[in-house]
């Protein structure tokens, strides 16, 4: 069991400082300008051809903002993929495609099984993302609990309550359910497993006792689970580095869904044209690598962000946010030890302090560990009388 002595809950502050030295590459512009050309190929149908039965919703869905949280955006990208994978089978194609009756026909079929097939790769790439982080989370959070028979029992009753998850979604499925209720299911156990944490965090009297000296929850893991979804809390952050480019990937694959969707309702009347198809391919070329790219490097992110930090690293961050610089007066003769952030910091050790009026040495003292992170420790001490300006190496 991990020891939690001196630390806090990840703050937005140091999740921001962190992100810092992760910036995203932006998505290539061909993302908007491939989004728009399918979306107003869309449009083109509705305006020959008014919505049918049943489309509506999804045009209203295409039509509004992509959710804000970027796990609701994860499994939503699962189920645009796999709606446009069936659409892509060639046993939903239209009649009058199946036939392949002309030149034009036989070459779209060739090329919607090479969509069909990058869709799947892709979506197994997100299934894989979705289970490694998943896991990920589980036993780092398992390192902070006993490591006896209480842990045991969790790790248990988390597989049990799993298996009961895929049962309910098994049952879903056999009875019929689409692709759409199957993610709506998904989703809503995902929000239970959510509200869970925060009850679990939000304990009081009598059974807030029993977890945190029953179970062996340390009190850090309770503050961490009970504030780490606030509104303005650590996910936030992420969400507004990181949510974006996620956002329009979303937007993209929908529109793509909405696209081949109106087509084959509308194929009797209005058969697909090369430069459609062209649009298309490059569309669903485009959003596989750039969906592909954005996990790559999100799971790196996510991977070695850490869960929590020691209460001095989050003060001095907290500080930070105040105030871009702070003065110290050290009196001749003394000493004054500052302590600073270590690891992904390393650009900041050469210049976090300029030291005048005097004559100064800084010395390292030595690193002592916290968890996920390390901290260096520096001493200034003063020695009079000579005047003159030192930059810190």
């Amino acid at each position: 069991m991990a020891s939690t002595e001196g630390l806090v809950p990840i703050t937005r502050a140091f999740l921001a400082s962190y992100y810092d030295k992760h910036p995203f590459t932006p998505l290539s512009a061909h993302v908007s300008t491939l989004s728009s050309q399918i979306r107003s190929m869309a449009n083109d149908f509705l305006t020959q051809h008014p919505p049918i039965q049943g489309e509506s919703i999804l045009i209203n869905e295409a039509d509004q903002q992509p959710p804000h949280k970027m796990d609701e955006n994860m499994w939503k990208n699962r189920e645009y993929i796999e709606e446009t994978i069936f659409l892509l089978q060639s046993s939903n194609w239209p009649e009058a495609l199946k036939q392949q009756s002309t030149a034009d026909s036989v070459e779209f079929a060739i090329t919607l099984g090479k969509l069909k097939d990058k869709l799947h790769i892709t979506l197994k790439a997100l299934e894989s993302f979705q289970t490694k982080n998943a896991e990920h989370v589980f036993n780092t959070v398992m390192t902070y609990l006993p490591q006896d028979f209480r842990g045991t029992l969790i790790r248990q009753q988390r597989e049990r309550s799993e298996r009961n998850k895929q049962a309910e979604v098994d049952t879903l499925v056999n009875s019929g359910g689409s692709i759409h209720d199957r993610y709506a299911l998904l989703w809503k156990q995902q929000m239970d497993r959510r509200r869970q944490l925060a009850q679990l965090g939000s304990a009081t009297g009598v059974y807030k006792t029993l977890v945190k000296y029953l179970v062996g929850v340390p009190q850090v893991l309770l503050d961490f689970t009970r504030q780490i979804n606030d509104d303005d809390g650590p996910m936030e952050e992420q969400r507004h580095r990181y949510g974006p480019p996620l956002y329009s990937l979303t937007s993209m694959i929908l529109s793509i869904q909405l696209f081949l969707s109106l087509s084959w309702a509308r194929y009797d009347a209005n058969n697909l044209k090369m430069e459609q198809i062209t649009v298309l391919e490059q569309a669903v070329d485009v959003y596989t690598m750039e969906l592909e790219r954005f996990l790559t490097f999100i799971s790196e992110v996510f991977a070695n962000a850490p869960f929590f930090i020691s209460a001095e690293v989050a003060g001095a961050l907290e500080a930070r946010k105040n105030d871009d610089y702070k003065e110290i007066n050290v009196p001749a003769g003394k000493t004054y030890e500052l302590m600073l952030p270590y690891g992904r910091y390393e650009s900041d050790q050469g210049n976090f302090c300029t030291l005048m009026a005097g004559s100064y040495k800084l010395i390292w003292d030595n690193t002592y560990s916290t968890f996920f992170k390390k901290v260096l420790r520096y001493k200034i001490d003063c020695i009079p009388p000579v005047t003159e300006s030192v930059q810190s190496d």
